[in-house]
């Protein structure tokens, strides 16, 4: 567990606290999930709840992202609803409010809040309200492939061994519904999530390099190599899990085409072969597995944690076989 101790909002205990807002609030969930990392893709319908608005205040999250995200947009949720035991972790919300919208990452859990009662950082809570309301009436629903900074990124936990092995995963989008790690020549073995957002094999899996096989609630799978047990360290990867990934990531530039060459003695009566089609693209469809793997053959670079790459966005415990 991180040990973060939340800050609750004058505004909120002012206002009557939980009972005040349960009174108020719909019952629809962005997450209809029970907590479990297996359960069905959560709900896109807009819900209607509250925002109040809290500090990190130096702490992190219990979701345990080395750092908040760059545009500071994030959002807790309910810790004994709609943060899932930490299942929500790492997903998008669309939550608009009476000035405007903003996208927030799930990066926390909120001890006191009930279903719909979203705690927003002071910053996106400034772009959907007045800061001095301090609880805001809004619609809000998940996202489902929303874009992400970068591609996939793991970090090992602190007291990592072979023995004994525990991975943070981020940049995933979507809800995972597992991840499997396999040791050096070894089988993929399950591993568990924890609530505090890290995924662990109870027995190891040897010194590594470790293969991750990581597989969210829409289908999408892709399996990252070359995992080093680097304690504490954050390993960049070139896998990507969702179908979308923010403009601020490059893409690899287009080779350019080879001039075409003139023949001697064209004939008159030819003509060009005509081109094959091209696919038509379709941003809904999930990165499969045989393509996915592709993006994911370089060996990934290690970042100490004071230069992490910062993120752009951002029931029952899993049991997934």
């Amino acid at each position: 567990m991180t040990g973060r101790f939340r800050l609750l909002t004058p505004r909120w205990l002012a206002a009557g606290g939980a009972a005040v807002l349960a009174a108020v609030l719909g019952l629809a969930l962005v997450f209809q999930n029970s907590g479990a990392a297996c359960a069905a893709p959560p709900s896109t319908s807009a819900s209607k709840g509250k925002a109040t608005y809290f500090s990190l205040d130096g702490t992190l999250g219990n979701c345990s992202f080395p750092s908040a995200p760059a545009d500071d947009l994030f959002v807790a949720l309910g810790q004994t609803n709609q943060y899932s035991e930490g299942a929500a972790c790492g997903t998008y919300i669309d939550v608009k409010g009476p000035k405007g919208s903003t996208r927030v990452k799930v990066i926390d859990s909120c001890p006191e809040c009930p279903v719909g009662h979203l705690d927003l950082s002071l910053t996106a809570f400034k772009k959907i309200g007045v800061q001095s309301d301090g609880i805001i009436p809004i619609t809000y629903k998940t996202v489902p492939n929303a874009a992400v900074p970068g591609p996939i990124s793991v970090r090992v936990k602190e007291g990592s061994s072979q023995y004994w092995l525990s991975v943070l995963i981020d940049n995933h989008s979507n809800q995972l519904a597992s991840v499997k790690i396999a040791g050096s020549g070894g089988t993929f073995k399950s591993a568990e999530h924890e609530d505090f957002n890290y995924w662990t094999l109870p027995s190891g899996a040897g010194n590594g390099p470790f293969k991750i096989k990581i597989t969210d609630i829409y289908g999408n799978s892709v399996t990252v190599p070359n995992i080093k047990l680097a304690e504490g360290k954050t390993q960049k990867t070139g896998a990507k899990l969702a179908s979308t990934t923010s403009s601020s990531v490059k893409s690899s530039p287009a080779k350019k085409k080879a001039p075409a060459t003139k023949k001697a003695t064209p004939s008159p009566t030819s003509s060009k072969k005509p081109a094959a089609p091209k696919a038509a693209p379709s941003s809904a469809a999930p990165l499969v597995e045989s393509t996915a793997t592709s993006l994911a053959t370089a060996e990934p670079t290690v970042t100490p944690p004071a230069q992490a790459a910062v993120d752009l966005a951002a029931g029952t415990p899993s049991k997934c076989g």
